[in-house]
This record gives C-alpha cells, sequence and structure tokens, in this order.
C-alpha cells in the first residue's frame, strides 16, 4: 500500500513567496511543508532583479505595502544567518520631457501625501548622481527608502532559517493532482509521494492557475515575459537603481512618446549595479504565454533605450542575456488570500514584476491569516474574490 505523509500545512512553490511563507510561518510554530517540482528559486525568483521598490508603486496602498515589506525586509538582515547582499540606496526615477516632469511632481506630492520619502530631482542633481547620463535629461525624483538584495540569496537564506526552524522542504517534487476529500483534507499527489494536508497554499506564480485548476478554482493570472541584460560594469555608471519615468506608463498601460518598436515590446530603461560590479539593464513586457526564448530584437531595443540615458555604456561588454516570467493579474495587485469555495485553501501569487519586493509582506500576511491575527495591511485589496465581482462589458 502506498504510503501517504500527512502534514499540516503545504506550500506548493518554492520560490521567494514560498520562501516567505515558510520562514514566517515557522517562526510563528506552524507546521509548515513545501512542495517544489524543480530546484528552489529554479523559476521567476532566479529570473528578474533583486529591487524592494516603493518608487514604482502607485500612491496609497500600492506604496504603503511595498513600504511595510521594505521594514520587514530591512528586519530580515539581523534575523536572517545567511547574508543576502542587502543593500539600502535608494532608487531614482528620471524624465526626458517637461510633461513627464510634471506628472513626476504631481507623482512625488502624492507620495509625500501618503507617508513616503520622495523628492525631485532636478538637472544638478542627476549631473551629481553620475556623469554618465545624457546631458538633455530634465530631472526626476528619488525615493530613499528603496533596497535591493540578491534573489536568489535572499529565497536561500529565508528557506534556510525555515528549515532551522523546522520547515520541511521536498524539492523535485511535482504536483500532479490535488484534490478535497471528504474529511476537509487535502490528498496531494507528486512525482515523489503522496501528501496529506489540513491547509494548502498555493504559491506556484505563473504555474498557481494550473494548481487551481485541479481543486476547480479559476486563478487570472497570466505569464508576462520580461528581458534582462547583464554587462560588465568596467566604470562606476551608476551606484543604485536608476529608472526612467515612462517606466512607469509601461508598467500600468499609459501612454508613451516613444517610438513604435519600443511601444511594441513595452521597453522601458532599468538600471541597477550588483553587488558582483556588473549590472542589470531591462526592461521589457510582452504576453507570449510560457517561451522564455531569448528574443534579440527586443535585447536590441532595450540597448538602444540604455543607450539613450547613457551614451557613453555603447562600448561595455554585454556578458549574457535571459528572460522571466512575471505572473500578471490585470489590476496589477497580487492574490493573497483564501478561497471561500474551497475552505483552506490560499492563494499567494500574480505578484508580476514585485515578487522580491513584496515577498517579506506576502509571508507575514498570510501567516497572520493561518493564525488569526490581525494583518499588517489590509487584505481587502488583494482578495481572490475581487474578480468575480467586475462585470464584463
Amino acid at each position: 500500500m502506498e504510503k501517504i505523509i500527512h502534514r499540516d500545512i503545504v506550500v506548493i512553490g518554492g520560490g521567494i513567496i514560498g520562501a516567505a511563507i515558510a520562514y514566517y510561518c515557522s517562526k510563528a510554530g506552524l507546521d509548515i511543508t513545501v512542495i517544489e517540482k524543480g530546484e528552489l528559486a529554479s523559476g521567476t525568483s532566479s529570473r528578474c532583479d533583486g529591487n524592494i521598490l516603493a518608487i514604482d508603486k502607485n500612491p496609497g496602498f500600492d506604496s504603503q505595502m511595498s513600504l511595510k515589506s521594505q521594514q520587514l525586509i530591512h528586519e530580515l538582515t539581523n534575523e536572517l544567518e545567511i547574508p543576502f547582499e542587502y543593500r539600502n540606496p535608494g532608487s531614482i526615477l528620471v524624465c526626458e520631457t517637461d510633461e513627464e516632469m510634471e506628472a513626476a511632481n504631481k507623482w512625488v506630492q502624492q507620495q509625500i501625501e501618503a507617508g513616503l520619502d520622495f523628492r525631485t530631482l532636478d538637472r544638478e542633481d542627476l549631473k551629481n548622481e553620475t556623469k554618465y547620463f545624457a546631458d538633455d535629461l530634465l530631472g526626476g525624483l528619488e525615493c530613499k527608502t528603496d533596497a535591493t538584495v540578491n534573489p536568489y540569496m535572499l529565497t536561500f537564506s529565508l528557506f534556510y532559517s525555515a528549515q532551522k526552524l523546522g520547515a520541511k522542504i521536498h524539492t523535485k517534487t511535482e504536483v500532479t493532482h490535488l484534490q478535497k476529500e471528504n474529511n476537509g483534507q487535502f490528498k496531494i499527489e507528486t512525482t515523489n509521494g503522496v501528501f496529506t494536508a489540513n491547509k494548502v497554499i498555493n504559491a506556484a506564480g505563473i504555474w498557481a492557475p494550473f494548481i487551481g485548476e485541479m481543486v476547480n478554482v479559476k486563478i487570472p493570472i497570466t505569464p508576462r515575459k520580461g528581458h534582462i541584460i547583464v554587462a560588465s560594469r568596467q566604470n562606476p555608471v551608476g551606484l543604485r537603481k536608476i529608472q526612467e519615468f515612462g517606466y512607469l506608463l509601461s508598467k500600468f498601460g499609459g501612454e508613451r512618446q516613444v517610438d513604435e518598436t519600443t511601444k511594441k515590446y513595452g521597453v522601458a530603461l532599468v538600471f541597477e549595479p550588483t553587488a558582483s560590479q556588473n549590472f542589470l539593464i531591462g526592461s521589457s513586457r510582452q504576453f507570449n504565454g510560457y517561451d522564455t526564448k531569448v528574443d534579440w530584437d527586443v535585447v536590441r531595443c532595450m540597448a538602444r533605450r540604455a543607450v539613450r540615458f547613457f551614451p557613453k555604456i555603447a562600448d561595455m561588454t554585454v556578458i549574457r542575456t535571459y528572460t522571466g516570467l512575471r505572473p500578471w493579474t490585470e489590476d496589477h495587485f497580487p492574490i493573497v488570500s483564501h478561497v471561500d469555495e474551497v475552505p483552506n485553501f490560499y492563494v499567494a501569487a500574480g505578484h508580476e514584476g514585485d515578487g522580491i519586493s513584496l515577498a517579506a509582506i506576502t509571508g507575514k500576511v498570510i501567516q497572520e491569516m493561518l493564525t488569526d491575527e490581525e494583518t499588517s495591511i489590509p487584505i481587502e485589496p488583494l482578495r481572490y474574490d475581487r474578480f468575480k465581482e467586475r462585470v464584463i462589458q
């Protein structure tokens, strides 16, 4: 007879979100088991940059959620045993046009009113930031609380501490079947044995809809492809994260004054220096299903966009390029929620490009939901059933 292993709480997904849930839940004394179909951090969490940002979040709930996650990450630098290349230099957005400067001034005002540490930057500020900027940039804005981490290392560090606190982790264990039994428990069939559990948390990122389907739960997450270029930092181009103001428009679907190719691929400048003295160049946004092949037309477009803001980096060496798939939802908020139709089934997915940014607050909130505590942030905007309430015209 097949051996069945019973666990209290099973988390499906071994990326940054699963890691944060495992850490905060095991720290609270919960019996947590993580099931991952590949290796830890082998999906989106290893194919991204490592930013903990508030600068690109809408003022209000969105930026407050990010600020809370930043505070938790800062605390983790003291709590976790394995360092994860945490730096807290702030970040900036730069503007090309008078219209963008006007919008940036409004953005800063709204963020200050929401209690965040923002300020506007003029031409002189940009010159002081780096001599590599193009001369015609008008200014921008700064968020002083923004931080950066190594996403791989943060994921491993969270899992390492979670295991020491009693969490159990099964890699190379793909969920093939999930069902709710008559006794209220879940039966989880995998490529590495059968589990039962009292509660299941779906933290499978872009694969979350497939897990949801197994228990007849439709999860509206779509993979959104993004490219990253890794370049060799022969000179100190910049010491912290730099994005163009147009990144906000590309992220939220606004109109931009750019050429058709840039618009088509959703390309906007993102520059991020790493602890290893290289730098990352992004970004692009495409709906291409689950395709992760590098598209060289997109890479060329990204390189052109980067050189527009940093003309002197044109001759710097590209080390490699890669793609990742962001778990996108139509309102750009993750789903961090129970599911009424399937009691004790939770979803923690759909963070788009903010999985690293929002991992800590997601893990904390799931732990608070499981232990019936008051949540650190309001969870109403993150409810699973919010999508059902919309009427499609």
